[in-house]
């Protein structure tokens, strides 16, 4: 019997970056759901409970630190490892997002076999 896929939920409102990120990752093997916005993953992470979530950090109204926040306040879906993508590569901003939960960070441009990589040390702990 094979092991369960895990699922992964991707957000990012740049279409081309998420359609990137969903297609690697279900070229890997994985489940994945993608989002444009905020509401929307944070919505799905609590209804579909993902293995792992990668979000953008620069969405718009509700970014993915805030989306970040929420998840980690939410006992139901608070354990969900979280890799923040962003293209701000500031000490500070880096900071900020590990302070408030991310399991890790990708910093944008990335190389789509470097971001699986990640989901794979991190989906493997």
């Amino acid at each position: 019997m094979n092991p369960p896929v895990a699922r992964i939920l991707v957000a990012d409102d740049d279409a081309d970056i998420r359609d990137l990120v969903a297609t690697k990752l279900e070229l890997g093997g994985y489940e994945v759901r993608a989002f444009g916005d905020g509401p929307a993953a944070l919505a799905a992470i609590r209804e579909w409970e993902p293995d792992l979530a990668v979000l953008d950090i620069s969405m718009p109204d509700v970014d993915g630190l805030d989306v970040l926040r929420e998840v980690r306040r939410d006992p139901e879906v608070s354990e969900t490892r979280i890799i923040l993508l962003t293209a701000r590569a500031t000490t500070s901003d880096l900071d900020l997002g590990l302070t408030a939960g991310a399991d890790a960070y990708v910093f944008k441009p990335f190389s789509p076999a470097d971001l699986l990589r990640q989901v794979e040390e991190i989906l493997a702990t």
